[in-house]
């Protein structure tokens, strides 16, 4: 396994392990809270995941057993969101993060054990894909903190559990349990806790075995079809599916099909 980066004094890890890129937020004593110096360390370790053609599949996780990401670091608040610039700020740093987790040209899963509250969730939320523990617990404080989410901010959480779920979470501010989080569409797998890492490694080299270039066209057509359609980026999905077909994978699959063999994909 190699260690690719560490940032914001080693609380944004990254390592590489095959075709599967890990990207750990590490700040277990403050139960992995983030700040926006570490949105953009993550951010800056996500464009390397995304350059690196020999990673098809990136996996996020908190340090320790408590948490994902409990939430932004709280004790940090005096000093970068209270005045409307630092706001302003905040958001921006935190948010290009979440673009960057969007737009990323490969699959990425959340990997959740223990919390996953607020910027938390709001990142899990962002990946492609969430996995919990059995013991893992989901919400967003904000109205016991007398803080407010933008539209950009809320937007993932309201297009996987709908307007009135999204309205219960943010109203009742309460913990959701792993298996209320399956039933309302925000998690897609729950597990066991001792099993957790291995299911989504598992998980993770499954797709990591697929066509690369089949998953990132899918992965385009059905982020742009669910934004409205005048916000669509049509030319950004149209061009994902014809880079299939004009690929060599395309021709391997085929032949290997044929062949009645495994085919050796290229991600070209």
């Amino acid at each position: 396994m190699d260690t690719v980066q560490t940032d914001e004094k080693d609380k944004i890890l990254g390592t590489k392990k095959g075709a599967i890129g890990t990207l750990t937020f590490n700040y277990p004593e403050k139960l992995n809270a983030i700040s926006p110096e570490m949105s953009q360390a993550a951010g800056r370790l996500l464009d390397d995941f995304d350059a690196d053609p020999a990673i098809r599949v990136v996996i996020l996780r908190g340090a320790g057993t408590k948490a994902f990401v409990s939430g932004g670091d709280i004790s940090k608040y005096e000093g970068n969101r209270s005045t409307p610039e630092q706001i302003a700020a905040y958001n921006k740093m935190t948010a290009g993060f979440r673009a960057s987790l969007r737009g990323i040209g490969k699959p990425t899963i959340a990997m959740i054990r223990g919390w996953c509250l607020g910027g938390g969730l709001a990142i899990a939320l962002n990946c492609d894909l969430r996995i919990c523990s059995e013991d893992a617990q989901f919400g967003v404080p904000a109205a016991k903190l007398g803080i407010g989410y933008s539209a950009e901010s809320l937007g993932q959480l309201i297009e996987l559990a709908g307007p009135s779920v999204a309205k219960e979470i943010l109203f009742t501010a309460r913990r959701y349990t792993a298996y209320e989080a399956h039933r309302v569409g925000i998690v897609n797998h729950v597990c066991q806790a001792a099993m957790l890492e291995s299911f989504v490694n598992s998980y993770a080299e499954t797709m990591a075995g697929n066509a690369p270039l089949s998953i990132v066209a899918a992965k385009r057509v059905i982020d742009e079809y669910v934004k409205d359609p005048e916000k669509r980026n049509q030319k950004l999905a149209d061009d994902a599916v014809a880079a299939c077909f004009a690929s060599n994978d395309y021709k391997e699959g085929r032949k290997a099909f044929m062949e009645k063999r495994k085919p050796v994909w290229t991600g070209k």
